[in-house]
């Protein structure tokens, strides 16, 4: 990106960094987001959690020394950041239900006086008419949305009142908007440019791979294998905290009170608690009073506790989004971290009903199946986690072995073992109709590999991830079946048209 004052405006780059943030560098991405911003440009960026997202949006207005709003989704996170701001010297407010009129008026009064202001507002107060007449002769160097994966309906935390920020561009076309979310696909990235109307947007994926993350998922027999395994995996956490997630209230709850026989400073959060309670737990959690939380996905969105060590996913969520962004709460402050997931099948049988009890139009639920595919297929893959992670969000940097994930390092000494118990229960598993485990003879055992082989190629070229051109079941039951011509393919588990027709040909050649 070149300025017509280049030399002096990189120069003020830094010294804003140093002086208004404290900081000494950008992290990656950053400084180029933040060049696109100032150029007036519609920039869509995914900066995974922990990857610096605020500086973005925050940045500008301090540079510009111009007023800036944010669109956040949640009081508690737009309050956080603020007083964050304050702290600093930063002028910011912002306007939610609830709030005294003098707060409102001061706000207003101070973002009248001119210069640098962050505004923090929810989806829904840009929709009300006073705002709109406001800003439509107001100086404002950048609309910033917050959580943007919350625009589209192919995400995986879709809200109503986020797909009206539209008006935005309607109103002042002239400010560049900057899409922001930890994780989305490049179809959801699409889908948020459509809905909020960006101009010739640019994207930017940055920071997917985290080094200081161990991955590992264990497929899992029974409840009890799941239980013993989180145990193992707690007392392998002695300090920092730890974040639980479960598909359901209930079950929340349930694993509270079996937790609380083996340790102290344990709580649940749900969104059937009540506000105040909600509020209160989060505060615990905040201030360590509570060090072990148990949670559905209500819990999450804005929380930055740098020392969480742990985040266990004691039930598969239903994409690899919600996946990845509850794992990166995990590590913020860069030290050793752990992200393990216990899958079972009965897990995707959970996220089934969900999908199935849905209102969403057919259009929305194929799209939410295949998300549930992908995620399938992903716990069951043997390639590399983060390698297929940072393809699949597209990220601006790849790699082929991490060397800490469980996939990379099996043997490593920070994966969470499997009791001895169940190990022997696991080995005794054959081919049965209704499991993932298809036991090889030498033979078939080659032939696995081979097509492994054909797989990780086949994915470069098409620059996914592996597990996205065919699942380790589909490559497995194609070795131990051995099809000889496309209408024996068709018969195998995850292969349907579109496949036999892209691979089709390639494998009859490797099966013969």
């Amino acid at each position: 990106m070149v300025f017509a004052r280049s030399g002096l405006k990189l120069l003020s780059f830094e010294s804003t960094l140093i002086s208004k943030f404290s900081l000494q560098k950008f992290r990656p991405g950053q400084k180029e987001i933040i060049e696109l911003i100032i150029n007036k440009k519609d920039v869509m960026a995914v900066l995974p959690t922990g990857g610096g997202k605020s500086l973005c949006f925050q940045f500008p207005a301090l540079y510009l020394d111009q007023l800036v709003i944010v669109i956040s989704p949640l009081i508690a996170l737009m309050k956080d950041q603020v007083d964050s701001l304050k702290k600093m010297g930063i002028p910011a407010g912002a306007i939610y239900s609830g709030q005294s009129d003098q707060d409102k008026i001061q706000i207003f009064q101070d973002i009248q006086k001119g210069g640098a202001y962050l505004l923090y507002l929810s989806p829904e107060r840009a929709q009300k008419e006073g705002f709109q007449n406001w800003i439509k002769n107001r100086k404002i160097a950048l609309f910033a949305i917050d959580e943007a994966h919350c625009v589209s309906q192919w995400g995986h935390d879709f809200r109503e009142e986020y797909s009206q920020l539209d008006i935005l561009k309607k109103l002042r076309p002239d400010i560049p908007t900057l899409a922001l979310t930890a994780s989305a696909t490049p179809m959801v990235l699409a889908d948020i440019s459509k809905q909020i109307k960006l101009l010739n947007p640019v994207k930017r994926v940055h920071g997917f791979y985290r080094s200081n993350l161990f991955f590992q998922v264990e497929i899992c027999t029974s409840d009890d294998m799941k239980i013993q395994l989180l145990l193992s995996a707690i007392r392998k956490t002695p300090k920092g905290r730890i974040i639980i997630y479960c598909g359901t209230r209930k079950k929340t709850e349930e694993l509270t009170i079996e937790l609380r026989r083996h340790f102290e400073q344990v709580g649940y959060y749900h969104a059937g608690l009540s506000a105040q309670d909600r509020v209160q737990v989060q505060e615990e959690f905040k201030n360590n009073s509570l060090r072990i939380l148990i949670a559905t996905n209500a819990f999450g969105m804005g929380i930055d506790q740098p020392d969480v060590r742990l985040v266990v996913h004691f039930q598969m969520p239903s994409t690899i989004d919600a996946l990845y962004q509850e794992m990166g709460r995990a590590g913020r402050d860069g030290e050793p971290s752990t992200c393990l997931m216990l899958y079972a099948s009965k897990d995707k049988g959970l996220q089934s009903y969900f999908i199935q009890s849905s209102d969403a139009p057919e259009r929305i639920k194929s799209a939410r199946w295949r998300n549930l595919d992908a995620l399938v297929n992903y716990s069951e893959s043997s390639e590399c986690r983060h390698s297929e992670i940072l393809t699949y969000y597209q990220d601006s940097q790849r790699i082929t072995n991490c060397g800490h994930c469980d996939n990379c390092k099996p043997d490593s000494d920070r994966k969470i073992k499997v009791p001895v118990f169940e190990v022997k229960q696991k080995s005794k598993l054959k081919k049965k109709s209704n499991s993932d485990v298809i036991e090889l003879n030498f033979e078939q055992e080659q032939l696995f590999v081979e097509l492994k082989k054909w797989r990780k190629q086949k994915a470069l070229e098409l620059d996914v991830p592996a597990f996205i051109v065919l699942s380790d079941r589909t490559l497995r039951q194609l070795a131990f079946d051995r099809p000889q011509n496309f209408e024996d393919l068709q018969k195998i588990h995850g292969i349907g048209q579109d496949k036999l027709e892209r691979f089709g040909a390639d494998l009859i050649l490797i099966l013969n």
